[in-house]
């Protein structure tokens, strides 16, 4: 049983799989099913309803000396982190819920956020995203944030892997096909070739080349940098440009000077898994490839 009611539902116990030890890219004692369904990767993504919250599983507990506060509100949430999810060892068990672990459904368990509610987990590597129903606690391990369900992860591409850097969104309602009609004076970059800052930007002031993004280490943290202008003026049109193109951003895009140019940039990251993820993500948004170096 991965995580048990403790007396009265007053606090939660965890077997949690964040402690066991890992062997390869799965867990000693866990891993995938014997045998995968057919379809697997079609399977839906959970489908977010308003629902009660939990009765017992919102209520703070401790785990390995470590006590945690459930949210119990309706807030917007975003956090980024390192994912893992977990399989067979707990299939047919009960979650924090109540409810029967199906490794083939798609869930998810969760330190802190409610339970029931719903998230959507995108791989910041591939920009694969899935939307899961969070019915369960843990991981119980400092690196990690969440714990996919085995079909969830299959969906964003960890399953084979282990683990990988996400961005975990609260969502309330099923996702809305989003149509971006191009505003005026503005021109659309297709996907797969390199911006083209004269049709970019409007016609005054001139830019500077826009450089290929790349990562650039300052005092310990990276930056991942979309550009480099020489007006003050044609940076700050860019950096709204990419605020736009790029809302899936935590960070602030800033605008660092020097040496007679003004180079707009993303950060800071903690490490280069994280900034490689990000710079992966940018690729895909912008439509040109970024490269890393250190500075």
């Amino acid at each position: 049983m991965r995580l048990l009611l403790a007396l009265l539902f007053a606090a939660l116990l965890a077997a949690g799989c964040g402690s066991a030890p890992k062997k390869g890219a799965y867990y000693a004692d866990d891993g995938p099913p014997e045998s995968v369904p057919e379809g697997l990767d079609q399977v839906p993504d959970a489908v977010p309803r308003d629902e009660a919250f939990n009765r017992f599983a919102n209520k703070p507990y401790t785990v390995f000396g470590v006590t945690y506060v459930p949210v119990v509100d309706r807030e917007p949430f975003k956090q980024r982190g390192l994912a893992s999810w977990y399989g067979r060892k707990f299939q047919g068990q009960k979650t924090a819920s109540g409810e029967t672990y199906d490794m083939f459904k798609m869930t998810a368990a969760h330190k802190t956020l409610p339970i029931p509610s719903y998230a959507k987990v995108t791989n910041l590597a591939n920009g694969k995203s899935v939307i899961v129903r969070i019915n369960d606690r843990g991981p119980f391990h400092s690196k990690r944030i969440i714990d996919l369900s085995y079909a969830a992860a299959v969906r964003i591409g960890i399953a084979a892997k282990g683990s990988g850097m996400v961005e975990v969104e609260r969502v309330f309602e099923p996702p809305k096909k989003e149509a971006r009609a191009e505003a005026p004076g503005e021109v659309m970059i297709p996907k797969g070739a390199a911006p083209d800052p004269q049709a970019a930007m409007p016609p005054a002031p001139r830019l500077a080349v826009i450089r290929t993004p790349v990562v650039a280490q300052e005092a310990g943290a990276l930056w991942v940098q979309l550009g480099a202008f020489s007006t003050a003026e044609a940076a700050a049109s860019f950096r709204e440009r990419a605020v736009r193109e790029l809302p899936w951003m935590l960070e602030p895009i800033r605008i660092e000077d020097g040496g007679g140019l003004h180079r707009v940039q993303l950060g800071p990251y903690r490490n280069r898994e994280e900034a490689d993820a990000i710079a992966a993500k940018v690729r895909e948004s912008l439509g040109y490839a970024p490269s890393i170096v250190e500075k």
